[in-house]
Protein backbone atom coordinates (compact mmCIF):
# COMPACT_ATOMS: atom_id res chain seq x y z
CA UNK A 1 0.00 0.00 0.00
CA UNK A 2 0.91 3.56 -0.92
CA UNK A 3 1.19 6.67 1.31
CA UNK A 4 -0.04 9.70 -0.51
CA UNK A 5 1.96 12.83 0.23
CA UNK A 6 -0.03 15.98 -0.26
CA UNK A 7 2.27 19.03 -0.54
CA UNK A 8 4.35 21.47 -2.23
CA UNK A 9 7.40 21.12 -4.65
CA UNK A 10 9.39 23.64 -5.08
CA UNK A 11 12.83 25.14 -6.31
CA UNK A 12 15.19 26.69 -3.60
CA UNK A 13 17.87 29.66 -4.86
CA UNK A 14 20.26 29.68 -2.11
CA UNK A 15 22.47 32.81 -2.33
CA UNK A 16 24.89 33.59 -0.13
CA UNK A 17 25.78 37.31 0.62
CA UNK A 18 29.44 37.33 1.33
CA UNK A 19 28.95 40.52 4.39
CA UNK A 20 26.37 40.97 6.40
CA UNK A 21 22.94 42.88 6.00
CA UNK A 22 23.68 45.03 8.51
CA UNK A 23 26.33 46.87 7.15
CA UNK A 24 24.14 48.07 3.74
CA UNK A 25 20.44 48.10 5.40
CA UNK A 26 20.80 51.61 7.72
CA UNK A 27 17.31 51.70 10.37
CA UNK A 28 17.09 55.23 9.44
CA UNK A 29 16.72 54.84 5.74
CA UNK A 30 14.52 51.90 6.14
CA UNK A 31 11.83 53.61 4.30
CA UNK A 32 13.06 53.90 1.28
CA UNK A 33 15.17 51.01 1.04
CA UNK A 34 16.70 50.26 -2.13
CA UNK A 35 19.69 47.96 -1.74
CA UNK A 36 21.51 45.03 -4.02
CA UNK A 37 23.37 42.43 -2.61
CA UNK A 38 26.83 40.92 -5.02
CA UNK A 39 25.76 37.08 -4.53
CA UNK A 40 29.12 35.51 -5.83
CA UNK A 41 27.86 31.71 -4.41
CA UNK A 42 24.31 30.53 -5.69
CA UNK A 43 23.02 27.07 -5.71
CA UNK A 44 19.40 25.35 -6.77
CA UNK A 45 17.98 22.73 -5.20
CA UNK A 46 14.83 20.67 -5.30
CA UNK A 47 12.58 21.20 -2.52
CA UNK A 48 9.16 21.49 -1.69
CA UNK A 49 7.65 19.77 1.16
CA UNK A 50 6.03 17.22 -0.78
CA UNK A 51 9.20 16.38 -2.54
CA UNK A 52 11.20 16.52 1.04
CA UNK A 53 9.65 13.82 2.62
CA UNK A 54 9.04 11.36 -0.35
CA UNK A 55 12.85 11.43 -1.04
CA UNK A 56 12.93 10.63 2.78
CA UNK A 57 10.38 7.79 2.32
CA UNK A 58 12.22 6.32 -0.25
CA UNK A 59 15.34 6.15 1.09
CA UNK A 60 13.23 3.48 3.39
CA UNK A 61 12.41 1.59 1.10
CA UNK A 62 8.66 3.25 1.24
CA UNK A 63 6.23 3.26 -1.09
CA UNK A 64 5.41 7.51 -1.29
CA UNK A 65 3.10 8.86 -4.01
CA UNK A 66 3.20 12.64 -4.54
CA UNK A 67 0.24 14.97 -5.20
CA UNK A 68 1.33 18.33 -5.77
CA UNK A 69 1.09 21.11 -8.72
CA UNK A 70 3.80 22.12 -10.95
CA UNK A 71 4.55 24.62 -13.79
CA UNK A 72 5.69 25.33 -17.13
CA UNK A 73 9.19 25.37 -15.84
CA UNK A 74 8.89 21.54 -13.71
CA UNK A 75 10.27 19.49 -16.04
CA UNK A 76 13.99 18.84 -14.19
CA UNK A 77 11.70 18.10 -11.23
CA UNK A 78 9.92 15.39 -12.95
CA UNK A 79 13.20 14.32 -14.62
CA UNK A 80 14.36 14.11 -11.25
CA UNK A 81 11.50 12.34 -9.87
CA UNK A 82 11.72 9.68 -12.30
CA UNK A 83 15.44 8.96 -11.76
CA UNK A 84 14.91 8.40 -8.08
CA UNK A 85 11.58 6.00 -9.12
CA UNK A 86 8.85 8.45 -7.37
CA UNK A 87 5.74 8.49 -9.03
CA UNK A 88 4.40 11.90 -10.53
CA UNK A 89 0.85 10.52 -11.56
CA UNK A 90 -0.74 12.81 -9.47
CA UNK A 91 1.68 15.75 -10.03
CA UNK A 92 -0.78 17.99 -11.83
CA UNK A 93 0.90 20.24 -14.46
CA UNK A 94 -1.14 24.43 -14.68
CA UNK A 95 -0.27 26.03 -17.83
CA UNK A 96 1.23 29.61 -17.54
CA UNK A 97 2.47 29.34 -13.96
CA UNK A 98 5.79 29.16 -12.20
CA UNK A 99 6.70 25.88 -9.91
CA UNK A 100 6.70 27.50 -6.29
CA UNK A 101 10.09 28.69 -5.21
CA UNK A 102 11.77 30.37 -2.82
CA UNK A 103 14.60 32.75 -3.25
CA UNK A 104 17.18 32.81 -0.49
CA UNK A 105 19.98 35.35 -0.04
CA UNK A 106 21.96 34.54 3.17
CA UNK A 107 24.78 36.39 4.70
CA UNK A 108 27.98 35.83 7.10
CA UNK A 109 25.80 36.03 10.10
CA UNK A 110 23.57 33.46 8.71
CA UNK A 111 20.63 36.25 8.51
CA UNK A 112 18.06 35.34 5.65
CA UNK A 113 16.23 37.24 2.88
CA UNK A 114 13.62 35.28 1.32
CA UNK A 115 11.24 35.46 -1.54
CA UNK A 116 8.63 33.20 -1.76
CA UNK A 117 6.66 32.86 -4.85
CA UNK A 118 4.01 29.91 -4.71
CA UNK A 119 2.97 29.71 -8.02
CA UNK A 120 0.93 26.44 -9.43
CA UNK A 121 0.90 25.45 -5.53
CA UNK A 122 -2.25 27.78 -5.58
CA UNK A 123 -3.63 25.12 -7.60
CA UNK A 124 -3.22 22.44 -5.67
CA UNK A 125 -7.18 22.37 -4.45
CA UNK A 126 -7.84 21.03 -8.04
CA UNK A 127 -6.08 17.81 -6.81
CA UNK A 128 -8.45 14.57 -5.78
CA UNK A 129 -7.22 12.43 -3.26
CA UNK A 130 -9.83 9.71 -4.33
CA UNK A 131 -7.75 9.67 -7.35
CA UNK A 132 -4.64 7.78 -5.85
CA UNK A 133 -5.24 4.20 -5.36
CA UNK A 134 -4.16 1.75 -3.30
CA UNK A 135 -3.34 4.42 -0.61
CA UNK A 136 -4.07 3.76 3.42
CA UNK A 137 -1.99 6.41 5.24
CA UNK A 138 -1.54 10.16 4.07
CA UNK A 139 -0.12 13.42 4.60
CA UNK A 140 -1.52 17.27 4.57
CA UNK A 141 1.71 19.20 4.29
CA UNK A 142 2.65 22.79 3.80
CA UNK A 143 0.72 23.87 0.26
CA UNK A 144 -1.92 26.22 -1.13
CA UNK A 145 -4.31 27.00 1.94
CA UNK A 146 -7.24 25.87 -0.47
CA UNK A 147 -5.63 22.10 -1.46
CA UNK A 148 -4.29 21.44 2.21
CA UNK A 149 -8.52 22.47 3.65
CA UNK A 150 -10.11 20.38 0.39
CA UNK A 151 -7.72 16.90 0.81
CA UNK A 152 -7.89 16.97 5.09
CA UNK A 153 -11.59 16.75 4.40
CA UNK A 154 -11.07 14.37 1.37
CA UNK A 155 -8.49 11.84 3.33
CA UNK A 156 -11.18 11.59 6.49
CA UNK A 157 -14.19 11.12 4.05
CA UNK A 158 -12.26 8.27 2.29
CA UNK A 159 -11.52 6.49 5.81
CA UNK A 160 -7.80 7.33 5.12
CA UNK A 161 -5.56 8.02 8.28
CA UNK A 162 -3.51 10.81 7.69
CA UNK A 163 -0.98 13.42 9.40
CA UNK A 164 -1.85 17.05 9.37
CA UNK A 165 1.59 18.73 9.26
CA UNK A 166 0.75 22.78 8.72
CA UNK A 167 4.25 23.64 8.78
CA UNK A 168 4.95 27.39 7.60
CA UNK A 169 1.27 26.95 6.23
CA UNK A 170 -0.35 27.30 9.58
CA UNK A 171 -0.72 31.30 10.02
CA UNK A 172 -2.63 30.54 7.09
CA UNK A 173 -5.82 29.25 9.38
CA UNK A 174 -8.01 30.66 11.79
CA UNK A 175 -8.85 29.02 15.30
CA UNK A 176 -11.36 27.46 14.38
CA UNK A 177 -9.85 25.92 10.86
CA UNK A 178 -7.41 24.63 12.95
CA UNK A 179 -10.05 23.18 15.29
CA UNK A 180 -11.16 21.52 12.27
CA UNK A 181 -8.13 19.92 10.69
CA UNK A 182 -7.43 18.06 14.30
CA UNK A 183 -11.39 17.09 13.80
CA UNK A 184 -10.43 15.02 10.47
CA UNK A 185 -6.97 14.20 11.19
CA UNK A 186 -5.68 11.13 13.07
CA UNK A 187 -2.18 12.66 13.95
CA UNK A 188 -0.44 16.59 14.15
CA UNK A 189 2.95 17.07 13.51
CA UNK A 190 4.62 20.62 14.42
CA UNK A 191 7.89 22.19 16.23
CA UNK A 192 7.53 23.89 19.02
CA UNK A 193 7.17 27.15 17.37
CA UNK A 194 4.28 26.26 15.14
CA UNK A 195 2.73 24.12 18.60
CA UNK A 196 2.73 27.36 20.68
CA UNK A 197 1.13 29.16 17.17
CA UNK A 198 -1.56 26.54 17.22
CA UNK A 199 -2.56 26.97 20.70
CA UNK A 200 -2.68 30.50 20.64
CA UNK A 201 -4.65 30.51 17.17
CA UNK A 202 -7.23 27.71 18.98
CA UNK A 203 -6.64 29.23 22.41
CA UNK A 204 -6.28 25.50 23.87
CA UNK A 205 -3.39 24.09 25.73
CA UNK A 206 -1.25 21.60 23.90
CA UNK A 207 -2.44 18.80 26.57
CA UNK A 208 -6.33 19.51 25.02
CA UNK A 209 -5.01 19.53 21.38
CA UNK A 210 -3.63 16.32 21.86
CA UNK A 211 -6.57 14.45 23.26
CA UNK A 212 -7.69 15.46 19.38
CA UNK A 213 -5.90 12.97 17.46
CA UNK A 214 -4.02 9.92 18.17
CA UNK A 215 -0.63 11.53 18.23
CA UNK A 216 0.64 15.09 18.48
CA UNK A 217 4.22 15.28 17.41
CA UNK A 218 6.39 18.16 18.82
CA UNK A 219 9.77 18.41 17.52
CA UNK A 220 12.49 20.43 19.36
CA UNK A 221 15.45 20.75 17.14
CA UNK A 222 18.57 19.79 19.16
CA UNK A 223 16.34 19.03 21.82
CA UNK A 224 14.68 16.18 20.48
CA UNK A 225 10.85 15.57 19.97
CA UNK A 226 8.19 14.98 22.33
CA UNK A 227 5.27 12.68 21.46
CA UNK A 228 1.56 12.53 23.17
CA UNK A 229 -0.66 9.85 22.75
CA UNK A 230 -2.86 7.61 24.41
CA UNK A 231 -2.73 10.11 27.48
CA UNK A 232 1.49 9.69 27.65
CA UNK A 233 4.24 11.99 27.10
CA UNK A 234 7.23 10.65 25.37
CA UNK A 235 10.43 11.88 25.06
CA UNK A 236 12.71 10.86 21.77
CA UNK A 237 16.50 12.32 21.70
CA UNK A 238 18.18 13.60 19.55
CA UNK A 239 20.20 11.87 17.28
CA UNK A 240 23.91 13.16 17.29
CA UNK A 241 24.37 14.13 13.57
CA UNK A 242 28.19 13.58 12.09
CA UNK A 243 27.96 17.45 11.20
CA UNK A 244 25.34 20.47 11.48
CA UNK A 245 25.39 21.86 7.78
CA UNK A 246 21.97 22.49 7.09
CA UNK A 247 18.68 22.63 8.54
CA UNK A 248 16.50 22.91 5.78
CA UNK A 249 14.31 19.84 5.21
CA UNK A 250 15.63 18.30 8.76
CA UNK A 251 11.22 18.22 9.41
CA UNK A 252 10.60 16.93 6.50
CA UNK A 253 12.73 13.91 7.04
CA UNK A 254 11.69 13.85 10.31
CA UNK A 255 8.04 13.20 9.49
CA UNK A 256 9.14 10.78 6.91
CA UNK A 257 10.44 8.81 9.72
CA UNK A 258 6.98 8.94 11.29
CA UNK A 259 5.28 8.09 8.14
CA UNK A 260 7.27 4.86 7.68
CA UNK A 261 6.85 4.07 11.32
CA UNK A 262 3.48 4.84 11.41
CA UNK A 263 2.77 2.57 7.59
CA UNK A 264 4.26 -0.35 10.43
CA UNK A 265 2.28 -0.21 13.22
CA UNK A 266 5.43 0.39 15.53
CA UNK A 267 5.21 1.64 18.70
CA UNK A 268 5.84 5.22 19.43
CA UNK A 269 8.98 4.80 20.91
CA UNK A 270 10.29 3.13 17.75
CA UNK A 271 8.58 5.12 15.43
CA UNK A 272 10.12 8.42 17.26
CA UNK A 273 13.73 7.18 16.95
CA UNK A 274 13.88 6.88 13.27
CA UNK A 275 12.26 10.17 12.73
CA UNK A 276 14.78 11.26 15.08
CA UNK A 277 17.79 9.56 13.27
CA UNK A 278 16.71 10.81 9.60
CA UNK A 279 16.76 14.26 10.51
CA UNK A 280 20.11 13.80 11.81
CA UNK A 281 21.24 12.45 8.54
CA UNK A 282 19.56 15.13 6.77
CA UNK A 283 21.80 17.92 8.48
CA UNK A 284 24.61 16.76 7.99
CA UNK A 285 24.32 17.66 4.00
CA UNK A 286 22.92 20.84 2.33
CA UNK A 287 19.68 21.20 0.68
CA UNK A 288 16.59 19.09 1.48
CA UNK A 289 17.60 15.85 -0.91
CA UNK A 290 21.54 15.71 -1.29
CA UNK A 291 22.13 12.82 1.43
CA UNK A 292 22.24 9.43 0.02
CA UNK A 293 22.45 6.78 2.67
CA UNK A 294 20.93 2.95 1.60
CA UNK A 295 18.47 1.19 3.82
CA UNK A 296 21.25 -0.81 4.91
CA UNK A 297 23.24 2.18 5.91
CA UNK A 298 20.15 3.80 8.10
CA UNK A 299 19.68 0.65 9.25
CA UNK A 300 22.98 0.21 11.08
CA UNK A 301 22.78 3.91 11.60
CA UNK A 302 19.77 2.97 13.79
CA UNK A 303 21.11 0.13 15.62
CA UNK A 304 23.82 2.07 16.42
CA UNK A 305 22.16 5.01 17.94
CA UNK A 306 19.57 3.16 19.97
CA UNK A 307 20.89 -0.60 20.53
CA UNK A 308 18.13 -2.33 18.72
CA UNK A 309 17.25 -3.49 14.93
CA UNK A 310 15.35 -1.49 12.64
CA UNK A 311 13.51 -4.48 11.25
Amino acid sequence: MHTLICGSLAYDTIMVFNDRFKHHILPEQIHILNVAFLVPDMRREYGGCAGNIAYNLRLLEGRPLIMAAVGDDCEPYLARLKMLGLDATHVRRVPGTFTAQAFITTDLDDNQITAFHPGAMNHSHENRVGDAKGVNLGIVAPDGREGMLRHAREFHALGIPFVFDPGQGLPMFAGDELMEFLSLADYCCVNDYEAKLLCERTGRPLEALAREVRALVVTLGGNGSRIYAAGQTIDIPAVVPEAVLDPTGCGDAYRAGLLYGIQRGWNWEKTGRLASLMGAIKIAHRGGQNHKPTRAEIAARYRAAWGESLH
